[in-house]
């Protein structure tokens, strides 16, 4: 183009990966309406705005974890008065995934309570993994951190997606936890891109960060190497006992058209991504979410518990996605 020709705009629903912090955070500065409307408009070129995914998630292995995030009621850190237990039998799991699988999920996340998988775990993973891939769904686990070869493994074992979130930002990470760093997250995500894998990552609001945190979130997002295929938007569930959720409990949640701007600059940043709609539904009201899925979230968790953590029962959902006329997403799978 020669100097002093004008620029033809961007196209807003073009996956980029040079986004600035200060143009995130000008996205979070917009008129509400626009934002949204703009979001909206995205979100439609993108995908079929009446089709939300549905996901179900296990705990496959509950509390004693050596991290100390600090929302997390499976931190060995704090008193939660969460009973640790040890890593679920395959056939429990798989009979779970069917069980999902029967009410509607298309993809079955694993999640467990660890710092770093150990390899001495892999062979029952895999078990699971397979098992699950076998029924016909998508498959998702969570392990905490991963080597290359133990990524490579999960993927020969069926793994589609591997969910390693960031949180936050990386200004406020070190308000949340210090016992992983922002690049150990980094790196996992790394590897698990490199193993063929999709990954699933996203973060944490209402834990008392700032605006410009949240832009520092979306940013970090939407500047990695590849987008997230997943992207979840959790809101901060007060636990008792843990430092954010004594905190939160103290000075209040997130305001909730706040949560919805986020929604709408992740739907804006990450375009092509599928904006999940996590943690914190339960205390969400119904107008609440139907503003989130205007603004371009298209996935949510369904079943009754999230790792430790209420969510919907299956009735309500039922209901919400009636009234608002919405339908699954029809996801390509083989079925078992």
């Amino acid at each position: 183009m020669a100097d002093g020709a004008p620029r033809r705009p961007r196209d807003p629903a073009e996956v980029r990966h040079d986004w600035t912090p200060a143009e995130v955070e000008a996205l979070f500065e917009r008129p509400f309406m626009e934002l949204v409307f703009e979001a909206a408009a995205v979100h439609r070129r993108r995908f079929d705005p009446s089709e939300i995914q549905r996901a179900q998630l296990l705990s496959v292995k509950t509390g004693g974890c050596a991290e100390n995030c600090g929302y997390c009621s499976q931190s060995a850190s704090f008193d939660t008065g969460l009973k640790a237990s040890k890593l679920m039998d395959a056939e429990a799991v798989i009979a779970e995934a069917r069980a999902a699988r029967d009410g509607g999920a298309d993809r079955f996340c694993m999640g467990a309570a660890w710092r770093e998988l150990k390899d001495r775990d892999l062979p029952k993973l895999a078990t699971m993994i397979s098992g699950v891939k076998a029924l016909g769904l998508e498959t998702c686990a969570t392990l905490g951190m991963l080597t290359p070869a133990q990524a490579a493994e999960l993927k020969a074992a069926g793994l589609d997606y591997y969910n390693h979130n960031l949180d936050t930002g990386p200004e406020f990470y070190g308000q949340v936890v210090t016992t992983r760093t922002y690049q150990d997250r980094l790196d996992t995500l790394e590897y698990v891109r490199d193993a063929g894998l999709k990954t699933c990552c996203g973060g944490i609001v209402g834990m008392g960060e700032t605006r410009k945190d949240r832009a520092g979130l979306l940013h970090a997002l939407a500047t990695l190497p590849e987008h997230p295929d997943s992207l979840p938007v959790n809101a901060l569930v007060p636990v008792t006992g843990t430092p954010l959720g004594d905190r939160i409990s103290r000075d209040g949640e997130i305001d909730p058209i706040e949560f919805v701007r986020t929604v709408a600059v992740a739907r804006l940043v990450c375009p092509a991504s599928v904006v999940r709609l996590s943690a914190g539904r339960e205390g969400m009201s119904r107008e609440l979410q139907a503003l989130c899925f205007l603004a371009g979230a298209n996935s949510i968790f369904v079943g009754g518990k999230l790792l430790t953590t209420p969510n919907p029962e299956e009735d309500e959902d039922f209901a919400l996605f009636r009234d608002l006329d919405l339908r699954p997403m029809v996801a390509a799978r083989s079925e078992g």
